[in-house]
């Protein structure tokens, strides 16, 4: 409603990794969070103006997040004895126990209203309970001085098709609860947050992360000429990227759910070697069972996707929970040597440009690459201008040109001088058979264990990731171009960076923060923007793997490090200490 109604807009939810976690315990608590402005919005936000707690646990979980002048909300109707117990409380106040007895408190009978709201509706107990977050929404919409109209809009395009019998249920719930909240007179304040003032003209739609990378795939594949095909194994959290894909058959996408994580990506590199724009997807523990497949996809020069989703590691970790701690992986992880180039998205709508500048290099450089996401930024969403196609680059494979003629012959392995690129020949192109494969082979294509011609391959194949530097845009700086202190970031921290140096630079402060989209290469100006600055703060989500990579490239930087590992985005606050402490 907030997107559509004009808002900046960023959400984080928050789910237990448990599968089943016991009813009522803190570990089961899932949260949602959204923060929403009169201009861009690039966070969920530190601390929270209103908690929407539907049980104890749930308020137990939370209290914490509450800003002083908070409100919290409570269904009144779940803080009986057993449900305190389970949560953890030890006595029958829970707002005095947590110490937030000070904030605006709304208790609420809100299973009570909704049940009493739905009396003349002919639906079972349980429809009816379902029904209580649509009251809570209603009081929602009331302090935040939402017209309903946008949700019912909604109720009715959603369910019209096929359940048409819950919309003036959820309609009639909506609006007593918008009503209840304007009567009762435990609610002091409301709010107006006007449309985003400086946004730029266009539609826009939200959009989630994974969403944002497979559009951003198929629309690759349409500016490539190509069929896309993707083979994965469902994972926490990149499932979301195969569903969607999966939905698009309409547009020319394969999607094959594989029977393990090694199938998927085996079957990704068929597909290119067939022609198509291959994919796979998956997080952490699954990118490892691709490694020896990723190598050889490496050595056969073969265009290929693989978006890591990370998640919190190592092994299992928490599914659930985000982080960036897979970089070391995604660089190193594999078997000799085996350069791979790497892209990172940095915010739910980025994924789309992210996703396509992936493919864009996979097939014009004739190499796999590598797009990290992130949890906090797959499973978030943001508003997003829709694009025109017209205003993105066409994808150009260097595929083989002409016919032979009689007496030549196609090497796979001879490249142009200028990218290192070999050339792409489809299978079926008559003239043009060759093979490839996971054992080294010289130019011809032939098998080879001669010693400098395996040290000339990999130079060759090595060069060609590092000149890929000069078809990326360079490193761009927020502030002054030289100065004491550069903050640098990468992926998912976007947001969070972006806000702290914007909090300080208007409070006066002389700092500047440059963010990193590509990994691997570096962009080609980065040894020239950090020789204008005294030190370098690099923020990540791991223990400082980014960070270590930079000193190896760049090793006259001084190089200070933050990090943070609990599976929790930075608090743009905890931010803003650190760079005060370097300042």
């Amino acid at each position: 409603m907030s997107a559509i109604y004009g808002n900046g807009l960023s959400t984080f939810p928050d789910y237990p990794a448990e599968i089943r976690a016991p009813h009522g315990t803190i570990s089961g608590v899932s949260g949602f969070q959204v923060h929403i402005g009169n201009d861009k919005v690039t966070t969920p936000g530190d601390f929270c103006d209103l908690l929407v707690a539907m049980n104890p646990a749930a308020l137990k979980a939370n209290a914490k997040w509450c800003k002083r002048h908070a409100m919290v909300l409570v269904d009144q109707d779940s803080f009986d004895d057993a449900l305190l117990r389970k949560a953890g409380f030890q006595t029958d106040n829970p707002f005095a126990e947590l110490g937030i007895e000070d904030r605006t408190l709304i208790v609420s009978p809100i299973t009570t209203m909704t049940l009493e709201s739905l009396k003349d509706f002919d639906m079972d107990q349980k429809a009816k309970l379902k029904c209580k977050n649509m009251f809570t929404l209603g009081m929602a919409c009331f302090i935040y001085s939402r017209p309903l109209e946008y949700i019912y809009t909604y109720l009715e395009k959603k369910f019209a098709k096929k359940h048409p019998e819950v919309i003036e249920p959820n309609r009639k719930v909506l609006n007593d609860g918008f009503n209840y909240a304007a009567n009762i007179q435990a609610i002091p304040n409301t709010y107006v947050i006007e449309p985003a003032r400086n946004a730029r003209k266009g539609t826009y739609r939200n959009i989630s992360g994974n969403q944002a990378v497979a559009w951003g795939l198929i629309a690759a594949s349409e500016k490539a000429g190509l069929p896309l095909f993707c083979g994965s194994y469902p994972i926490t959290p990149a499932t979301g990227i195969l569903e969607e894909l999966a939905i698009h058959k309409s547009l020319g996408v394969k999607t094959l759910q594989a029977e393990d994580e090694i199938a998927g990506i085996c079957t990704a590199i068929g597909a290119a070697f067939a022609g198509n724009l291959a994919v796979t997807t998956t997080s952490g523990p699954g990118l490892s069972l691709k490694s020896e497949a990723l190598g050889l996809a490496m050595m056969t020069e073969l265009p290929l996707v693989v978006v890591d989703v990370q998640r919190a590691g190592p092994s299992t970790g928490i599914p659930t929970k985000t982080e960036q701690s897979d970089l070391y992986q995604a660089l190193y992880g594999r078997s000799g040597e085996c350069p791979i180039p790497i892209v990172a998205a940095h915010s739910p709508a980025h994924c789309f440009d992210a996703a396509f500048q992936a493919a864009k290099i996979a097939l014009e450089h004739m190499t796999p690459v590598i797009l990290l996401s992130e949890g906090f930024i797959g499973n978030g969403s943001e508003p997003w201008l829709i694009p025109s196609m017209k205003d993105y680059p066409e994808i150009k494979p260097p595929y083989v040109q002409g016919v032979l003629k009689e007496g030549q012959k196609y090497y796979p392995f001879q490249r142009d001088p200028e990218t290192m690129v070999r050339r792409w020949a489809i299978p079926g192109q008559k003239g043009f058979e060759h093979r490839v494969g996971g054992l080294e082979k010289n130019h011809e294509g032939a098998i080879s264990s001669d010693p400098a011609n395996h040290a000339l391959m990999i130079a060759e194949r090595q060069a060609k990731v590092e000149k890929i530097a000069a078809s990326i845009s360079e490193l761009e700086v927020l502030g002054e171009p030289e100065g004491k202190l550069l903050v640098v970031g990468w992926g998912g921290t976007y947001g969070h960076i972006d806000s702290a140096v914007r909090e300080l630079r208007e409070a006066g402060e002389k700092v500047s923060y440059a963010h990193f989209d590509y990994i691997y290469p570096l962009p080609a100006n980065t040894a020239q923007v950090f020789s204008r600055f005294e030190k370098i703060l690099v923020c990540e989500l791991n223990i400082a793997q980014f960070a270590s990579w930079l000193e190896g490239r760049i090793p006259e930087a001084n190089i200070i490090k933050f990090n943070k590992v609990q599976g929790q985005p930075f608090l743009v606050g905890e931010l803003v200490e650190a760079i005060k402490k370097e300042l």
